[in-house]
C-alpha cells in the first residue's frame, strides 16, 4: 500500500535559516513545527526532510557535521512525539562547489530528486502528499514530483499553485482536510 507523506525543506520551516547552519546552537526550530510533525503522524503520514545543504559543497562543514546536527534534529522530533521518518539532502552546486560536489544533479532542488528518491524508498503517493517549504525551489520540486499539496511560507505571497500558509501550526489544517 502506497503512503502520504509529508516532506519538509529544512532552513526556513524546520528551522530559522541563519545560513548554512550546521551546529546545535546555530539551530533555532521554528515555532508549531514539532505540532505538524506530531499531527502528521496521527494522520499516518510519514515526515521527511528534503533540503539543499550546499554549505557542505563550498566546504563550510562537513557531511559528518551535517548527520550529527540532524541525528540531534530527529532526536528532538521523536522526543516531541512526531518522528522524522527520513532525511534526504543534497550537498551539491552547480557553480559554487567544491571537487565533488561542484556539479549538475538531479537532488538539488527544484530538481524532484530528493522526492523521487523517497518515493522509491517508501512507496509514497504523490497524490496524497504536502510538501511545505519557503522557497520557490521547494515547490517547483514538489510539482516536478507530483506532490498534490504545496504550502508555502515564504515571502513571495503568490506563488502558485502552492497555499500560502504563515507558519507550521496554519498547515496543520492542510492534513485535517477531508479525505486526508
Amino acid at each position: 500500500m502506497k503512503q502520504r507523506a509529508l516532506f519538509l525543506d529544512r532552513d526556513g520551516v524546520v528551522n530559522v535559516d541563519s545560513g548554512y547552519t550546521h551546529r546545535q546552537d546555530q539551530f533555532e526550530f521554528i515555532p508549531g513545527i514539532f505540532e505538524l510533525v506530531t499531527e502528521a503522524m496521527r494522520r499516518e503520514y510519514k515526515t521527511f526532510i528534503v533540503t539543499n545543504q550546499a554549505g557542505i559543497g563550498r566546504g563550510y562543514y562537513t557531511e559528518e557535521d551535517f548527520w550529527t546536527l540532524m541525528n540531534w534534529v530527529t532526536q528532538k522530533f521523536a522526543e516531541a512525539g512526531g518522528p522524522i521518518e527520513r532525511v534526504y539532502f543534497c550537498p551539491h552546486h552547480p557553480e559554487h562547489g567544491d571537487g565533488k560536489y561542484r556539479q549538475e544533479c538531479a537532488c538539488r532542488k527544484p530538481a524532484p530528486g530528493m522526492l523521487l528518491q523517497a518515493a522509491r524508498d517508501y512507496e509514497i503517493d504523490f497524490g496524497e502528499s504536502v510538501f511545505l517549504g519557503d522557497k520557490k525551489t521547494d515547490m517547483d520540486a514538489g510539482r516536478a514530483a507530483g506532490v498534490a499539496t504545496l504550502l508555502y511560507m515564504g515571502d513571495e505571497s503568490n506563488y502558485q499553485p502552492a497555499i500560502k500558509v504563515a507558519s507550521p501550526l496554519d498547515a496543520i489544517a492542510y492534513l485535517r482536510l477531508p479525505g486526508r
